[in-house]
């Protein structure tokens, strides 16, 4: 696996509740399961060498439960911040300029399905590719020349990756 200088990750949120206890989509959580599966991937990402300054997430819980879970297992425990473009239904551009204004080499968005798909075709300079994240997937997209610049997909990583390991 090779180590980004610059770039992006988008992540799909782990696995979670069906229905929230509330019945809203906005208040679903990560299963147990879901949250022990995603936290061995980003150990062993780790490992192999991944890193990340900034994470930004969409607001909805199952999704900041996924970014609180990444910001832990780094060894750098990069902030956190919510960001309203990565809800469902995902703005590429309103993403693209917040990574901008940010002081940040290497940025994580953690969002939902199937926006993190378009997002990393539309990074890739591909928005018609059909890229499908499985729940907790993490696909690392360098940016040499910046973002909003086409970049190169490096890997994409699954749960599933863990666990035939």
């Amino acid at each position: 696996m090779e180590t980004i200088t610059t770039g992006l990750y988008v992540v799909r949120h782990a696995p979670a509740e069906d229905l929230a206890a509330d019945g809203s989509d906005h208040a679903r959580r990560l299963t147990r399961k879901g949250r022990k599966r995603f936290a061995r991937l980003v150990r062993r990402l780790v490992r192999g060498g991944m890193q990340i300054d900034l994470i930004a997430t969409s607001p909805l819980v199952r999704a900041r439960e996924t970014a609180d879970i990444l910001a832990d297992e780094l060894p750098t425990r990069p902030r956190i911040e919510v960001v309203e473009a990565l809800v469902p239904g995902s703005d590429w551009q309103e993403l693209v300029e917040w990574t901008i204004r940010q002081d940040a080499a290497r940025v994580a968005w953690v969002g939902h399905a199937p926006c993190v798909g378009r997002l990393v075709a539309i990074s890739i300079g591909d928005g018609s590719a059909a890229v499908r994240m499985q729940k907790g997937a993490i696909a690392a997209i360098a940016l040499d020349d910046g973002p909003g610049q086409p970049g190169e997909l490096e890997w994409l990583a699954t749960p599933d990756f863990v666990e035939r390991r």
